[in-house]
């Protein structure tokens, strides 16, 4: 599987494209960043998030995209850059059919390090350690997209392979009008007003 890891950020949008799989060994296939300068208004930064994130997509031609979750902050502008950021990687790898995946900064620090309140050093020391790399990636931003990619091949195939089995065994459910105070009847039933 390869995963495109996005770390969303107006500033700075981390990008990094991992390989592997669960048990197997992880390979990095790039790393970098989207950067915009801050002086730039907001619609051409990201628009040019938009170009160099197509770039990527084009490039690496990732199976999944996996971003970070928007999480709230004190700072509104930081948390609107970001969420905006993120919402044009969505886009991008939307637009191509790619399946899109989102994990919290907690979940990601979790299945790198093992501690879901791992700060950035031990992150990045982490991802520098499963990826066999000669040097941390840098910027933080490198790092945290390539952690992102890693989490995913990790947890995100375990809980695709949960949720397609839970599809599998669920009674299928069919709405019916609103006259019916649960509005959900099973499909083996019948609908009686």
């Amino acid at each position: 599987m390869r995963v495109l890891g996005v770390d969303p950020g107006l500033t700075r949008c981390g990008v990094g494209v991992v390989e592997g799989s669960p048990g197997r060994a992880l390979r990095m296939v790039g790393v970098g960043v989207v950067r915009t300068p801050a002086e730039q208004d907001v619609p051409l930064r990201l628009l040019a998030i938009e170009q160099g994130l197509e770039e990527w997509v084009a490039a690496h031609r990732p199976d999944v995209v996996a971003i970070e979750r928007v999480f709230a902050q004190h700072n509104v502008a930081t948390v609107m850059g970001t969420a905006q950021a993120s919402a044009v990687a969505m886009l991008c790898a939307t637009r191509r059919g790619i399946p899109v995946v989102l994990h919290t900064p907690s979940e990601v620090k979790a299945a790198v390090t093992g501690s879901g309140r791992a700060d950035k050093a031990q992150v990045t020391a982490m991802v520098t350690r499963l990826l066999r790399l000669d040097a941390p990636p840098k910027p933080a931003d490198a790092a945290d997209a390539l952690a992102l990619a890693i989490c995913h091949i990790w947890r995100g195939t375990a809980q695709d392979k949960l949720a397609a089995a839970l599809a599998r065994t669920a009674v299928p459910r069919r709405i019916v009008p609103k006259s019916n105070p649960r509005h959900i009847v099973p499909e083996n039933q019948e609908y009686r007003p």
